[in-house]
């Protein structure tokens, strides 16, 4: 019997990398599927069904049930036609998982944009319009069943650019940042009808190897012992756990998930303060005192090279 029998998923990006292994993990695990894939290359440009197509059929020879769907996440009412797609195939969504992705990366100072609009439109306005219908459809079955409880998943995926940073994707950066506060918000306000959690995934895939040809060659490396540490399998298994009923007490939770680790993480948080006895602050001592007293002790910030880094001997 697999943890997620019977449920029924939508995955987004699915036709390669991480989404594909996602699919294939899910399904092993029995659950029915929502191909979708735009075949668009990793800068969002061109389109193609064979992709999704692909994966719709390795994931029929495992035993469940899937159909494809070729539509852009950054069109809302496209993904409102996903969801649609999903419960009139199948009778019933139980699971999200938003995936699909694309890079266009500059610096800021010669970024146009249209890079912009378009990296933010897939990363974060993709992850809004998926979630944001499939909220609704949540809320109203749990209405009319009260028993179900939180029966709904969300998984979003969000990346160590937007958590740590990186120099060349402040578009990026910044979506995937959204999408780590999209998902804690999220989370709370769908408490009643779904769990809502986010990945952040440390894999090899068209926008670390296509996209960024300076890591290629960390993304293929093995460790000392000869496991593949970038193999994007190593991340699915994690969505199937909070993808399951298993996982139905976590929530509003974000995981970097990479090799044989999964590290938990908190978002911003207070280290330290300063007060001026009871009177405002002048721009004088704030200049006295932020760097002396202020930033005394902050911990040392950590960077997507060293997070990288940590897990090969480079």
């Amino acid at each position: 019997m697999g943890m997620l029998d019977g449920k029924v998923a939508i995955i987004t990006g699915a036709g390669r990398g991480l989404g594909r292994e996602e699919a294939l993990a899910m399904a092993k695990e029995g659950c029915n599927l929502l191909i979708n894939d735009l075949g668009a290359s990793f800068d969002g440009t061109g389109e193609g069904t064979k992709v999704a197509d692909v994966v719709v059929e390795e994931c029929r020879k495992l035993g469940v049930k899937a159909v494809g769907n070729y539509d852009s996440v950054a069109d809302f009412n496209k993904a409102k036609g996903m969801i649609d797609q999903a419960v009139s195939e199948f009778g019933k969504l139980d699971i999200v998982v938003n995936n699909a992705g694309i890079l266009r990366d500059r610096m800021l100072f010669n970024m146009s944009e249209e890079e912009f609009d378009s990296v933010i439109g897939v990363h974060l306005k993709g992850t809004f319009n998926m979630t944001r219908h499939v909220a609704a459809y949540f809320r109203k079955t749990g209405k009319n069943d009260p028993k179900l409880k939180n029966f709904g998943r969300i998984i979003n995926t969000a990346s160590d650019a937007g958590l740590l940073g990186n120099m060349g994707q402040t578009n990026y950066g910044a979506a995937k940042a959204g999408i780590a506060a999209f998902t804690v918000i999220a989370a709370m306000e769908l408490k009643k009808y779904a769990t809502v959690n986010c990945i952040v995934p440390v894999a090899r895939t068209r926008l670390t190897t296509d996209a960024t040809p300076t890591m290629v060659e960390i993304m293929n490396k093995l460790d000392e012992t000869g496991f593949d540490v970038f193999d994007p399998a190593n991340v699915a298994p994690m969505v199937v756990f909070l993808a399951s009923d298993k996982a139905r007490k976590i929530s509003g939770e974000v995981f970097r998930v990479v090799a044989d680790r999964v590290f938990a993480f908190q978002g911003w948080h207070t280290y330290n303060q300063i007060d001026n006895g009871g009177k405002p602050f002048t721009a004088q001592i704030l200049a006295e005192r932020v760097k002396s007293e202020l930033m005394k002790g902050a911990p040392k910030k950590e960077s997507l090279m060293e997070a990288i880094g940590s897990l090969i001997k480079m």
